[in-house]
Formats: structure tokens, sequence, C-alpha cells
């Protein structure tokens, strides 16, 4: 590639990226403005905020998390709604000690209101005691759990709306891995409409940026931390996905929105094709489950088994 080549398609200036579908190269501010524009766009598309909503930013304090509050910290007040983070400490040693730091230096910095919910509160012990041979379980056990501990985080400070760090490379994953595991009920969830008195609605706006374009805008506003990766992570099939996914997008650009769009088809046919089933209540805690147990109480022993 020349150097007249590796400019900027608005300005001319030099470029810090290439993007395709459409294809074109951006400088450092116009690569901010596009991906601060493609995030609120969606938001606007998908109607993800309505006027008074109180938007609880799941908050880990790691990129994608860090990068969904800055970007939604100027835009939500336009949208006449109101911002809080709330971070779930698992207990996970020598790693949620410094992304807890993280996430408390930003919300200070930015001035916004931070809850904090931890897994020995809810549940008794924290993770770490709870994986004590049985570690390979790590990301299972560990979501199931913070699922629930968002959704009460949700509830302690009253917010209407839950936004999630999810970008398109995780939301490729879980489309993919749906497939792998033939989960077809996991395939159609679609938790952006809520559950009256149990869940609210979920949102995403990450979903229409990629890892990469997250980690540089990161990089270019001057908020990426080089932080630890999660002792669990290796564990899970997520992991393997993650790398056959990354490189069919090198050789094949596109194939991650792709799988997106065919997450979507597959929806709307299912939608027009069956009603939807109606789920009941835990017998224990009362929470929604498919089952006369959820996978909380199951996971905690309070079934007794």
């Amino acid at each position: 590639m020349t150097s007249a080549e590796n400019r900027c398609s608005l300005c001319g200036e030099p470029a810090v990226v290439r993007l395709t579908e459409p294809e074109r190269r951006l400088c450092a501010g116009h690569f901010i403005e596009d991906a601060e524009t493609r995030v609120l766009v969606a938001m606007k598309h998908d109607r993800m905020i309505s006027p008074g909503d109180r938007v609880a930013v799941g908050l880990s304090g790691g990129k994608d998390s860090t990068a969904l509050l800055l970007l939604l910290h100027p835009i939500l007040p336009t949208l006449g709604a109101s911002l809080v983070a709330i971070t779930i400490d698992e207990g996970i040693a020598g790693y949620r000690e410094e992304t807890l730091r993280a996430a408390r230096d930003l919300t200070g910095e930015l001035g916004v209101e931070h809850a904090i919910v931890t897994f020995a509160d809810l549940f008794g012990k924290d993770l770490d005691a709870m994986l004590v041979g049985r570690e390979a379980q790590g990301c299972t056990v560990c979501g199931v759990l913070r699922r629930r501990a968002l959704g009460e985080a949700v509830k302690r400070t009253g917010a209407t709306k839950l936004a999630t760090g999810h970008n398109l490379d995780d939301e490729a994953q879980s489309v993919l891995m749906n497939v792998l595991r033939g989960d077809l009920p996991r395939l159609l969830q679609d938790t952006s409409t809520g559950q009256p008195g149990h869940f609210v609605p979920r949102i995403k706006p990450l979903a229409v940026l990629s890892e990469k374009e997250i980690v540089t805008y990161l990089l270019l506003r001057g908020y990426f931390r080089d932080l630890p990766e999660c002792p669990y992570a290796g564990t899970a099939l997520r992991s393997e996905v993650r790398t056959m996914l990354a490189g069919l997008e090198h050789r094949h650009p596109g194939t991650m929105l792709r799988l997106m769009r065919f997450r979507d088809g597959v929806r709307r046919s299912a939608r027009s094709a069956e009603p939807a089933k109606a789920l009941s209540t835990c017998r224990i805690c009362g929470e929604l489950t498919s089952g006369e147990v959820c996978q909380v109480c199951r996971l905690l022993g309070r079934d007794g088994e």
C-alpha cells in the first residue's frame, strides 16, 4: 500500500484503521466519530431507550464495559435517560481486584453512580471457594450466578434497563456455540424485551462494533488498560470458538455479521411459526425457570441434591 492510499477517506489525514461494509479508511478523529455514530444509530433503530429510563451499565472494568460506559455517558442524557454503573464482584483472586479498581477509577472520573454486588453477599461464598475441585466448570457456574447477581443489582438500583458490553465478536461466538451445541432454545432466546416482575429488558449497544474496533476506540481515547484475563476463561468452549471465528473473519471479512443476520432470520421465522412457551417460577427462590427448580438453586445445592 502506498502512503497516498493509506489516508482517511473523509479528510485525507493519515488513516489509523481500515473498515469494511462499506470499505473505508479513517483517521483517529473520524474513527471515533464513526464508532459513536454507529452505536447511537443502532440504539435509535432498535428503540433501546425510552425517555425516563434509568439504565444500569454492567461495568466489569474490562475493555468492553469501559467503552460502553464512555459511549453511553454523553448519549443517554440526550435521549432523556439516566445512568448508573453496576459491578459484580465474584471473588476471583488475582483478577477481580484490578478490574474493580479500574471500574472505580472510571466512574469516579465521569461522576457516575456506582453499585457493587458480591457473590459472597448474595450466595454465601465467593466463586473461587465454590469451584474448588471443579475448576473446569468455572465459566458455566459463573455465567449462571452472574446473571442472577446482575438482576439483583438492577433491582437494588431501581434501573429499568440493563446495558451489557457484548460486542459483535461475543454475539457471533454465542450464535456459533449454540449451533454447535444444538441448543435451539438459546439461539432463539431474546432478552431485549425482559419479563415484568423478574427481568428488565437487556440492551447491547456495542453489538455493532467488533472487539478490534473497541480496542482501537479505547486506545485512541486514552482509556485502554492492560488488565489480567479471567483465570477461568480458558476452560470454556467459547475460547475455541473465539479462535476459530477470528481466523474465519480474517480470511472472509463479514463472517461475524452474516452469522448475526442468520440468527435474526431464524428468530423471525420462529416467532411467526409458534407461540412463546410459558415459564414457571422456581419452587425454592421464586425466580423464573423452565423447570421446577432454577439453575441457581441447583448449583447452590438448595434442592437437596
